[in-house]
């Protein structure tokens, strides 16, 4: 860092500080004593001992079925309301005896009330517990009378409803239901046996607690489970009791011991350390890097807080979320060391959070390394469904692995699991999505970008065949010679078969002027030399203008402005000096502007091209030539200092010309001649005396497997399928031809 301007300096600080508050500020944290668990699997955490004395109670299944055998056999409290019950029958007998139009008689009005007394006297319940009644599960209730319970069945129990309907069916007299009619006796009638709730609710707890006391008591310091147990359901009771009595206690020893705001700033400074440390030792370009640093950083920290977030929302957030993303984000705009790296750190940043560290890490790690081994080179999107079913595949065994390690089967094995995951396979193809969203946002460019602009209708290139046929056809045999030596030399053999397409772009502003394009005529007869250098070397500018309009990335956008690097356009620079003996000649007025190859794709591009060109005005195709004249440019190029500031290596050099040499003598190899069919006196005069019509096939043509543009053509030297067109470049040029721009190619 020491290197870097002060302003770079902060920007690092900056985003390393970022990333490591936002982390610990968003960690998911509980505000009660809670440990993460399930029954059946290996306890997470430390030794665990009790602080204090713990009662053992029963588990919740037998809990449960203890509960469930007292609700059913449980007698409520119930009070008879004796104020009611005589205010009730003294207004009716009142309302009754009122009434002057009733045709009844004395004994009849005596015998309702006595019916209703006798009701009463049964008692009437509300609608709810006669419905109980009714249904069989309450025989009956409990009064209370001087602190002793009397139990009373439940059987002559009415509802108002059904009380009036006993009422009827008794007083079967039809004046005297004429009369129960008319004073409205449905209306007045009320229950008299009313639930006391508080009683018993405060029964039913007693019996609770008798029935449910522990069963055994774990003393202060003897230990309650270790790490690795398997948590039994008899444990599984002892650590809520546990964490219940710690909450009342209002003891904050678990998050004291697991979740310390220091201890997780420690932890996360550490990780994103290393980070750093990787960066700057081994990835020294990311790291000094603006663009690239703040891509790094702020994807595993963005993503860190998107994890957060599912695990919070969703159950098994940690199944549905889509590690993975990461790792293939990165591996597709940088390189897939770095990718593993960088899924290191994600999963153990989030790992802090998961119940089962070991489980997570394990799944997470595995599908890490399956979306990088499977998607090596990203071209089509259907490689990352291929990606996304394998990511899927590797979490179910994984899974799978991990249940039977543990439990022993699959029997406990979550169905819900395997549908999280393939949610995580589905999301993972939004990567595609975020690849072209981050190509904007950080200037990036990604493998299916360079694809697409390889794409020969692409509208630039399609101008440049047609406008520049002949030097179309020398960036397709570049591109050729280049990808081949640069998949020898482990560069990006994408990236220079695109900007090799791309390098020559500018000639499309003038093409009469370059050799490869001229038919007969050569514009620079009528220039001098300095006024050709201008022309010639104005097509690296003119390049960069039409690549700024297109919207080419910046990295296609080098491989114009680096091909000819700060070398001269040594034909017009000789012609000049050859003139002008007596002369200070300045070398700028014939230089390219420039820069030399910053990379080793551009190295490799500008040796291509040097090569390329000066071999089609080779009239000599012999293996030795041929290597002869690879060794002659290349040697040149580097004496020249043209790749100093290239990280291409000697051992690079090596290869790419045992490349060069071996792809040019396959191009330029020599054809056999095919032997012509010679004819006998007796032969030819049989043939002139056969009339035209019965002539026989054999004798007046080559045979079909013959007639092979070889046998048209035994001494040209043959050109790939992608130079077909033969320019000027391909034959010598005389005292007034101009070579290609290539300086070495005169």
């Amino acid at each position: 860092m020491n290197s870097l301007p002060s302003r770079q300096v902060w920007l690092r600080i900056l985003l390393f500080i970022a990333a490591v508050s936002a982390t610990v500020y968003f960690l998911p944290r509980s505000s009660e004593n809670h440990y993460t668990f399930e029954e059946g699997r290996p306890w997470s955490y430390a030794l665990l001992t009790a602080p204090f004395d713990i009662p053992v109670h029963l588990d919740s299944v037998s809990s449960m079925k203890v509960r469930d055998s007292i609700d059913a056999n449980f007698e409520p409290v119930f009070d008879r309301d004796l104020t009611t019950e005589k205010t009730i029958i003294s207004d009716y007998t009142t309302r009754l005896n009122a009434a002057t139009d009733l045709h009844i008689t004395p004994e009849q009005r005596n015998q309702i009330i006595k019916e209703i007394k006798k009701v009463y006297e049964n008692g009437i319940v509300d609608r709810d517990t006669y419905s109980r009644i009714a249904a069989g599960k309450l025989h009956s209730v409990r009064f209370i009378h001087d602190n002793v319970a009397i139990s009373i069945p439940t059987a002559n129990y009415l509802s108002a409803r059904r009380a009036y309907e006993h009422l009827d069916s008794v007083l079967n007299n039809r004046e005297v239901r004429q009369a129960i009619s008319a004073t409205k006796l449905s209306q007045m009638l009320q229950p008299n046996i009313l639930v006391d709730s508080v009683t018993s609710r405060r029964l039913l707890d007693e019996a609770y607690q008798k029935a449910l006391a522990p069963v055994g008591v774990i003393q202060q310091g003897e230990r309650i489970i270790d790490k690795g147990d398997i948590v039994t359901t008899r444990l599984a009771t002892v650590l809520r009791t546990y964490e219940e009595l710690m909450t009342e206690r209002g003891n904050g020893a678990i998050s004291e011991r697991y979740y310390p705001i220091a201890g997780q700033t420690l932890y996360m400074l550490i990780l994103y350390g290393c980070l750093y440390a990787y960066l700057y030792i081994f990835r020294r370009k990311y790291f000094d890097d603006d663009h690239t640093i703040t891509f790094i950083v702020s994807l595993i920290g963005l993503f860190t807080l998107f994890a957060f977030a599912m695990q919070a929302t969703f159950i098994n957030g940690s199944y549905i979320t889509p590690y993975t993303v990461v790792p293939i984000l990165v591996l597709i705009f940088l390189d897939s060391r770095t990718a593993y790296f960088c899924h290191l750190i994600l999963v153990l940043v989030c790992a802090i959070v998961s119940s089962f560290a070991l489980e997570f890490i394990f799944l997470q790690f595995i599908a890490g390394v399956i979306a990088i081994d499977s998607l090596k080179d990203l071209t089509r999107r259907g490689q990352l469904i291929r990606t996304a079913a394998l990511i899927f595949l590797s979490y179910t065994l994984c899974y799978a692995a991990m249940e039977i390690m543990q439990a022993g089967s699959l029997e406990r094995a979550q169905g819900r699991v395997f549908g999280c995951f393939a949610i995580n396979a589905i999301l993972i193809s939004f990567s595609y999505v975020l690849m072209f969203l981050l190509e904007r946002v950080f200037g990036f460019t990604s493998r299916v970008t360079l694809v697409e602009l390889s794409d020969i209708n692409n509208p630039l290139l399609r101008e440049l065949s047609e406008e520049c046929p002949g030097t179309f056809n020398h960036s397709l045999a570049v591109s050729n010679l280049a990808s081949a030596a640069g998949s020898r030399i482990g560069a990006n053999v994408q990236l220079v078969r695109t900007g090799a397409l791309y390098h020559d772009i500018g000639k499309i502003k003038n093409p009469a002027f370059y050799t490869e394009n001229q038919h007969g005529v050569n514009p620079h007869d009528a220039l001098n030399p300095i006024q050709s250098a201008r022309i010639v070397t104005g097509h690296v500018n003119e390049g960069l203008a039409l690549a700024e309009k297109a919207k080419l990335p910046a990295v296609i956008r080098k491989f114009i402005s680096e091909h000819h690097g700060a070398g001269k356009a040594r034909y017009f620079y000789t012609t000049y000096c050859n003139a002008h003996p007596d002369e200070k000649v300045d070398p700028a007025m014939f230089s390219y502007p420039g820069p030399n190859p910053q990379s080793k794709e551009t190295s490799l591009l500008m040796m291509a091209d040097a090569v390329e060109a000066a071999s089609r005005s080779m009239t000599n195709h012999s293996p030795e030539a041929i290597s002869g004249l690879v060794n002659k440019i290349i040697d040149s190029q580097i004496a020249d200092g043209l790749h100093n500031e290239s990280p291409i290596s000697f051992r690079d050099v090596s290869v790419i010309k045992e490349v060069f040499a071996q792809r040019l003598r396959t191009m330029y190899h020599s054809r056999i001649s095919y032997p012509e069919l010679k004819k006998t006196p007796q032969a030819t005069s049989e043939s002139q005396s056969v009339p035209e019509t019965q002539s026989a096939p054999e004798t007046q043509s080559v045979p079909e497997s013959q007639s092979t543009p070889e046998s048209r053509s035994t001494s040209q030297p043959q050109s790939t399928p992608e130079v077909q067109s033969t320019t000027d470049a391909d034959k010598k040029p005389d005292s007034k031809s101009i070579p290609n721009d290539n300086p070495t190619s005169a």
